[in-house]
């Protein structure tokens, strides 16, 4: 029986964190819709998580900050979400959308937008509902769009296209990840 624990992120967790993220992605996870938001970008401050067994990294999600279309309704774009291959029925993923959304909540964060599968996502009360009017910076399937509102209305009226809003990657540290 594995004994997960999560935790924030640390700079020790990112290289097992890009081996598990191109397992479950493969190289084609460079080329989506949320990649292009997230390229350049540090995640949301407190909103970068992981889950350990034993040990080993065995899951991840990050949250990152993003305006919701023309009027720039503040709001986070959670992703990649991703769990070992071996734990995937084990609630990991669960577990960190939960601890995620309600460290989003505690921060004082107002909505979360994703592109994902909606029956899986559904549980933690995504929809479509505010999501029709938005639309991603490139190729994106409407029916994944999805959002969770944290403060009711908080995407109301929001459309447009969602781009980023969050802190840069230092030019330095840009320059050695090349």
């Amino acid at each position: 029986m594995p004994m997960i624990a999560y935790a924030d992120e640390t700079a020790r967790d990112v290289p097992a964190r890009e081996a598990l993220l191109d397992s479950a992605f493969g190289p084609a996870r460079f080329m989506k819709s949320s990649e292009r938001i997230r390229e350049g970008r540090l995640p949301a401050d407190g909103l970068s998580l992981v889950a350990h067994d034993d040990g080993r990294l065995v899951g991840t999600v990050r949250l990152w900050h993003v305006a919701a279309g023309r009027a720039g309704a503040d709001a986070l774009l959670l992703g990649p979400l991703a769990v070992a291959e071996d734990l995937r029925s084990a609630g990991v993923g669960g577990a960190l959308m939960r601890l995620a959304i309600a460290r989003a909540s505690e921060l004082g964060h107002r909505a979360v937008l994703l592109v994902g599968d909606e029956p899986y996502y559904r549980r933690f009360g995504f929809s479509t509902l505010r999501t029709q009017g938005l639309a991603m910076p490139g190729p994106f399937e409407r029916h994944r769009l999805l959002a969770l509102e944290l403060v009711p209305g908080a995407l109301l009226g929001a459309e447009g296209v969602i781009r980023p809003t969050g802190e840069r990657v230092p030019a330095e540290a840009a320059l050695l990840a090349a």
